[in-house]
């Protein structure tokens, strides 16, 4: 009865020194390999990200604001306007590069979500990058030994990790989108005040904006507790968003010096900054790994082999004394050589001689026109030789061969009733001589015109020739074309890319509609949520097809149509005709196989 117990206690004892020893052998590997805390590389990775926003930001003109034209005329001439439309367009643009980037991270981690279960451990195992690998591994057969579901767990706890992000990165679109719809619909509100009245219009404007700072803040910090409260993840996450406020100024019924617009557009940049900053922070905690990273088990693959390569390469190269590498590139030259002279050269030589010796022994001639006529005159002769002494007349130089022959063939048949007889003592045998002889000259006149329809196709022989060769230089055209055409994004040029700018447009309609849904039902949250993505959606249909509907000279109709759906006061029926209209009209939307 006692010996239970003692199993029991060896068991625990052996799990114990077993978890204590991996633990520090993962701790002692940790801290070989470098922490994200790094303050170096955390610089350097706070460059690269500026520098993509800079890329992304500045590579072209984003979603206009919407205004109308005479509005955009006359900022051009109004000094505090122009200011007040800048700083409106950089708040549009710095939201809608983060709302992109948040979007691509979404979109891989949703991928992720929609994968099996064999899917979702490979991913926790084997595409995060060598450290969370070892950490898998460790903590896969620490379950194992502990409790024996290790399977189970590594799935439960993948689906935690990736539904976490999902979490996150919703909510962030959520809230930049309600920000970003709040302010497009305030500068279409107050768009032609600013204007007909900008001494007014404007300290309500930059104190609206104030206060969607305010609101963006508080959501945001909600957000920051929530994710510190019930996901939190390695690192920490970094302090709240604080905005700073229009303080020391009337917001409401009165005109605002210069000094004090100024200072509040100042304001409103470094709000726009702490954004950023934070923004980029919270989504470098939850991006989608990146390629080296999602890759580094065949990259590492590919490195051990190339490093073993590499070793043999100089086992057997000079270096080490060995001639061998020499020795295999002399003979590898010399085959190849003889197997361009033998397998390539020496046939084309073949060819192009023949054929043009051929050309030449054509352009001579297999019957010659001067050969036909001796013939033709030798027949003349014998016919009207023979028609004299059958006739005993003498025929005129200009009778013609028809009539001679018709005496031939009647002297023929009568001289055919004997013909033993008259083979011997009459003309029967000058009657087939004289048909031999115009048998001949029917197949002289015959081989004369077949040599010259060979002499007026010797191009075309030619062309024939060459054809395989042609053939082949186009398809190895298309290849490199197809090669260097392959982008797919929806800027490209090719059939992917086209569809891709299709779907853009799909995207908007459904979103338009959905948009119209949650008016019906008073959700007005959700409404302005799916009102900024609309906005987003816009902005990247507007930067894809900009270049190529400039290039077919549609860009002006085009753009007015994205800036028409993009409008807060338009009907939803009129916006649905737009895209309809845009998916039939315009050549850069229009599918592959229907393009003109």
């Amino acid at each position: 009865m006692e010996v239970v117990p003692v199993e029991n206690d060896e068991s625990k004892n052996f799990k114990t020194l077993f978890s204590f020893y991996s633990s520090y052998l993962w701790n002692r590997v940790v801290g070989l390999l470098p922490t994200s805390a790094s303050s170096f590389l955390g610089k350097i990775s706070y460059l690269c990200r500026q520098a993509a926003s800079a890329r992304f930001r500045g590579h072209r003109e984003c979603l206009p604001l919407p205004l109308a034209s005479d509005s955009l005329d006359s900022y051009m001439v109004l000094k505090k306007p122009s200011r007040v439309y800048d700083v409106l367009e950089d708040i549009l643009k710095h939201t809608l590069f983060n709302l992109h980037n948040i979007q691509k991270n979404l979109q891989f981690w949703q991928s992720r979500a929609e994968g099996s279960n064999a899917r979702k451990m490979y991913f926790m195992i084997f595409e995060r990058g060598p450290r969370a690998f070892i950490h898998g591994s460790v903590k896969l057969i620490r379950v194992c030994v502990a409790e024996g579901s290790s399977m189970q767990h590594l799935c439960h706890s993948a689906a935690s990790h990736i539904s976490e992000r999902i979490k996150v990165l919703s909510c962030l679109r959520s809230e930049l989108a309600i920000f970003l719809a709040q302010i497009y619909v305030e500068v279409d509100r107050f768009g032609e005040e600013l204007v007909t009245d900008p001494e007014t219009s404007l300290p309500a404007l930059l104190a609206t904006i104030n206060g969607l700072f305010s609101n963006l803040e508080a959501s945001i910090g909600l957000l920051h507790a929530t994710c510190q409260r019930d996901a939190p993840i390695e690192g920490g996450y970094s302090g709240l968003l604080k905005f700073e406020k229009l303080l020391g100024v009337s917001q409401e019924g009165s005109q605002w010096t210069d000094c004090e617009v100024g200072d509040a557009i100042n304001l409103i940049y470094r709000n726009i900054h702490k954004l950023d900053s934070y923004l980029s922070d919270l989504v470098a905690k939850h991006r989608k790994p990146r390629k080296i990273t999602l890759h580094w088990v065949r990259y590492t693959c590919g490195a051990v082999g190339l490093s073993i390569c590499s070793f043999w390469v100089l086992q057997h190269s000079s270096l080490m004394g060995s001639p061998d590498i020499d020795n295999w590139i002399r003979e590898a030259r010399d085959s190849t050589v003889s197997f361009f002279k033998d397998h390539v050269e020496q046939p084309l030589r073949s060819i192009r001689d023949e054929l043009f010796d051929t050309f030449r022994k054509r352009h001579k001639g297999v019957m010659e026109p001067e050969e036909v006529q001796l013939t033709s005159n030798s027949l003349r002769r014998m016919l009207l030789t023979f028609g004299e002494q059958t006739k005993g007349q003498k025929f005129p130089e200009n009778a013609s061969d028809q009539e001679l022959l018709e005496i031939v063939m009647e002297r023929y048949e009568k001289e055919l009733a004997h013909p033993i007889q008259n083979l011997l003592n009459g003309e029967l045998a000058r009657a087939l001589l004289i048909q031999v002889q115009k048998l001949k000259l029917d197949i002289e006149t015959a081989m004369l015109e077949l040599d010259q329809i060979l002499k007026a196709n010797e191009i075309n022989f030619a062309i024939l020739a060459a054809l395989p060769a042609f053939f082949l230089s186009l398809i190895l055209l298309m290849v490199v074309r197809a090669w260097f055409k392959q982008d797919t994004r929806a800027e490209g040029r090719g059939r992917m890319a086209r569809l891709q700018r299709r779907l853009l447009i799909v995207e908007v309609e459904k979103r338009i509609m959905q948009y119209q849904t949650y008016v019906d039902q008073n959700r007005e949250k959700d409404a302005q949520c799916m009102f900024g993505l609309v906005l987003y959606s816009l902005d990247r249909l507007y930067r894809a097809v900009e270049r190529h509907a400039k290039a077919t000279g549609e860009w002006q109709c085009l753009r007015q149509d994205i800036i028409d759906l993009g409008k807060p006061g338009l009907q939803t029926t009129y916006k649905l005709l737009v895209t309809s209209r845009m998916e039939r009209i315009y050549d850069c939307l229009l599918p592959a196989f229907k393009r003109h």
